[in-house]
């Protein structure tokens, strides 16, 4: 099949409205994203010696790859989706186990979650949060029976799908990774809000989530120590302090930008001032550059994409699209509030990228493939119905239907 002929019936915006914004929002934040990143790390780059296109070169090759797998993703069908979810996920925690166990795991800043392969390294925990937002809402779709009349609820759909989120978010855990953590049992979340299940057990599920997130939160000393510098805030003599260096400056970043900001590339605190400046505080930059104009744009990009998936997963008549495109929303729109919340202050340090715009890879690639995936569900708004092949019975009609009154078939 031609390249065109799989792309342009999915930007039909008369044949899958829904899907065109989803794919439009996407393309657009991607390159908005990479430039940004050229913005953010030319000056990095410099101060190591390096090309001041090298992260945007890498940036870009990861986006002329993504994009196309995004348009590819958008043209399969929910049942082929629900066949893949298995050998996805699958595959993601393989990979995860490699970064644990063998020599191709890289640690960063004390997380060990990158997969070496020669020039190139990537995150196996984002195709776990798209492996496992597929099979929680593949396994929800095959129990729908028993969700719907209450029967072994708790041995047939509640069981699975706590031992799948369980296989999922361990590596990650071990890899001292709590915000992709955090972000992948959210995902999770977001597939049963919009599956059926009933909101008390979702409510319980959510509060005993919410207390081990804690309970792993102070069981390490950084972790601690970034939620204590958040609950008490940074005064004027702790802005020094490596807890409140990065929060401080981003603010500053902010508010040196004001309405219309600096203008792009004009940024001061890229200058080595703003530590993880082209990935985790990409926003600080975007606010520093294009001021409140363009941060407030990036996050209505979001909601417009929030909006699209909700629609498309109440429009949906089977289980299995509508909790896939709602953990599909709270995995991509939620961690995009999650990472502006930290930019702005709101949420204590956690390291989460923004989608579609931070620097990163394999980050990217799986973002848009998960989107596109949106994309599918929302131009299939009914799975076509399995036609009998048995042969119909002839009826016979009845003595009593031979009168005035009969009824016969049409």
């Amino acid at each position: 099949m031609r390249f065109h002929r799989l792309v342009l019936p999915t930007l039909s915006w008369r044949q899958n409205p829904l899907g065109a914004v989803i794919l439009s929002v996407a393309v657009f934040l991607t390159v908005f994203g990479t430039v940004m990143v050229l913005s953010a790390s030319s000056v990095e780059e410099i101060a190591v010696h390096q090309s001041p296109f090298a992260a945007f070169t890498h940036q870009l090759m990861f986006a002329v790859v993504g994009l196309p797998m995004m348009f590819i993703a958008s043209r399969v069908s929910a049942m082929s989706w629900k066949r893949w979810a298995l050998p996805i996920f699958v595959a993601g925690v393989f990979l995860e186990l490699l970064v644990l166990f063998t020599p191709l795991g890289m640690t960063v800043q004390g997380n060990r979650n990158w997969l070496r392969l020669g020039a190139f390294s990537a995150q196996p925990s984002e195709l776990i949060k798209l492996g496992l937002v597929l099979i929680v809402a593949a396994i929800i779709d095959r129990k729908r029976e028993a969700i719907r009349t209450g029967v072994h609820v708790v041995r047939e759909v509640y069981l699975p799908i706590a031992i799948a989120l369980l296989i999922g978010v361990a590596p990650v855990l071990l890899g001292k990774d709590l915000g992709t953590s955090i972000v992948i049992v959210a995902a999770v979340f977001g597939v049963l809000i919009f599956s059926g299940i009933r909101i008390r057990d979702i409510v319980l599920g959510a509060l005993g989530a919410g207390g081990v997130v804690v309970l792993l939160a102070m069981t390490r000393s950084s972790r601690a120590g970034r939620i204590t510098t958040w609950l008490h805030g940074c005064g004027v003599s702790d802005q020094t302090q490596a807890a409140c260096w990065q929060p401080v400056h981003a603010q500053w970043a902010l508010a040196a930008g004001g309405i219309f900001g600096k203008g792009l590339g004009d940024s001061m605190l890229k200058w080595s001032w703003l530590p993880e400046a082209d990935n985790d505080f990409i926003y600080a930059i975007i606010g520093e550059e294009l001021g409140l104009i363009g941060a407030c744009t990036v996050l209505a990009l979001f909601i417009v994409i929030a909006i699209a998936l909700i629609r498309t997963a109440r429009r949906r008549s089977d289980v299995f699209g509508s909790a896939a495109s709602g953990g599909i929303l709270v995995w991509v729109v939620g961690q995009a509030l999650i990472n502006i919340a930290v930019v702005l202050g709101l949420l204590p340090v956690l390291g989460v990228p923004l989608p579609l715009i931070s620097a990163g890879g394999s980050s990217m690639v799986v973002t848009l493939i998960g989107l596109g995936a949106a994309a599918s569900f929302a131009g299939r708004v009914e799975e076509p119905e399995a036609v009998s092949t048995a042969p119909t019975r002839s009826r016979t009609p009845a003595p009593a239907e031979s009168g005035a009154f009969a009824m016969h078939d049409v």
